[in-house]
């Protein structure tokens, strides 16, 4: 049994304990919240009895053996360092952190006390992702791309009256790119690696990030073409172009239909089922990783943790996306 806190209780922190529901190797130990009400409210939700509110105090309880961080990306790096550091393994919510230099120091404090930490990149563990990488070779010599994610945030509303949630805050080293642009990125890294070249442009709203923007992304032999959004929505698929045919992907960040539309004119659908709460696999990858003693996955690797980050602060100094914590 691994004895999981949780840092954050939003609904990505909800969604994860639906996902782990039934999971028997799964115990929800403690929650952390900054104020003691809401940890309560949160922890009497799921009959937890262990609650904290100083973070130092939680990374050295001997009541967990794991933690799932969930705080504003800002915050990443520094509650992940502090568990790590503890001898606690951590499952750190997407992005990692706020830039590479921080992805970083968080690999290195995993390596020096010898514990797991992975980022909770959903995607890359789904069973459609899987099947988007062994029939990738189908479609010939690949040579575009075409990533998208744009859905408009409900707290953009919030925005335009006045309000600028964290979602709209770069304090919290938060927008559109590192809210939704990293599930076009992270897929095309581990696909294919890192690139020669980023280019990025980008709609900035008035709190000082990013609503929206593009990516160009130069490789060898091929190029790919980013869109994500946080104040339109998007009808459009993603798509891998090759020379003999394109993987047609109807959602990059959660694939359930996927097929194959060779120019001969034959279609192929490669995609299958999976279980509709698709946090499940990636829970189901950590805790595997941790029962047999290892410390780092080869699927949300660190290399592909740092690389993403890398393409993620190279984007923000082309349009001019600064955090605190690059200063």
């Amino acid at each position: 049994m691994i004895r999981f806190g949780v840092v954050g209780t939003n609904w990505i922190t909800d969604r994860l304990l639906a996902s782990v529901s039934d999971m028997e190797d799964f115990s929800l130990a403690a929650v952390y919240s900054r104020t003691e009400e809401r940890a309560k409210e949160f922890a009497d939700k799921y009959e937890v009895q262990t609650i904290f509110t100083d973070i130092e105090k939680m990374a050295k309880s001997e009541l967990i053996d794991a933690v799932y961080i969930a705080s504003p990306n800002s915050f990443h790096a520094n509650h992940a360092i502090t568990f790590l550091n503890n001898g606690k393994h951590v499952l750190c919510e997407k992005p990692m952190a706020a830039n590479a230099a921080e992805v970083e120091a968080m690999i290195e404090a995993a390596k020096r006390n010898n514990v797991l930490l992975m980022e909770a990149m959903k995607t890359t563990f789904l069973p459609n992702f899987k099947r988007i990488q062994e029939n990738l070779h189908k479609i010939g010599k690949a040579r575009r791309y075409v990533a998208n994610y744009c859905q408009y945030s409900s707290r953009y509303d919030a925005y335009k009256a006045g309000t600028v949630l964290n979602a709209f805050n770069p304090v919290f080293a938060n927008g559109s790119l590192m809210d939704l642009g990293i599930y076009c990125v992270y897929p095309m890294v581990v696909l294919f690696g890192e690139p020669k070249e980023v280019k990025a442009t980008s709609v900035m709203l008035n709190s000082g990030v990013d609503g929206e923007g593009s990516l160009l992304v130069k490789y060898d032999e091929m190029e790919a073409v980013i869109m994500h959004s946080k104040i339109s929505d998007s009808n459009l698929p993603s798509e891998i172009q090759g020379e003999e045919g394109s993987i047609i992907i109807d959602s990059i960040s959660a694939p359930e239909h996927v097929e194959i539309k060779f120019r001969d004119g034959r279609k192929e659908v490669i995609s299958v089922q999976q279980k509709s709460e698709v946090m499940y696999y990636e829970a189901r990858a950590f805790i595997d990783l941790i029962k047999n003693g290892q410390t780092e996955s080869a699927v949300n690797s660190f290399k592909q943790s740092y690389l993403t980050a890398k393409i993620l602060d190279a984007a923000r100094k082309e349009i001019g996306l600064i955090f605190p914590s690059d200063k």
